[in-house]
């Protein structure tokens, strides 16, 4: 069984009792599911490089308003009816930029979702819907 090598980004804001998650849906294709920014490390990629490129490739946020808070969990996931397994390296980020409630942002990336639409929202850590294939596995550690 191959293992493919992921980072994803718990982009967060607000105190401890009003946390919010950043989260996104492909406009057009809410089945897909409600998710994190996040993608596949490529080969002799370091894990930081790869997490700070998904990051600006899906939602086009600038560095100076990320503060970086520290990696939280590892983990293997095991998708159904695949023979494959991913490490999932997920990674807590404190948004200090201005207030936005939500925004759209064109994926710009060598990748097959180049050119598809995201669009992003905050959502209450204390309410928050399912994400999809299991990338809430580690919310509780926020």
């Amino acid at each position: 069984m191959r293992t493919k090598r992921k980072v994803f980004a718990y982009i967060t804001r607000g105190d401890e009792k009003n946390r919010e998650l950043l989260v996104f849906e492909y406009k057009g294709e809410p089945e897909v599911g409600l998710q994190v920014p996040g993608g596949t490390i490529e080969d002799g990629e370091l894990l930081i490089d790869a997490l700070y490129r998904e990051v600006k490739e899906e939602t086009g946020l600038p560095r100076e308003v990320l503060d970086f808070v520290g990696k939280i969990h590892k983990y293997t996931y095991y998708p159904d009816y695949q023979d494959k397994a991913y490490e999932r390296n997920i990674f807590q980020f404190e948004y200090t930029g201005e207030p936005v409630e939500q925004f759209e942002y064109v994926i710009k990336s060598h990748g097959r979702d180049n050119g598809m639409t995201l669009l992003f929202r905050w959502e209450s850590l204390n309410n928050l819907p399912q994400l999809a294939a299991e990338q809430d596995k580690a919310i509780e550690l926020l």
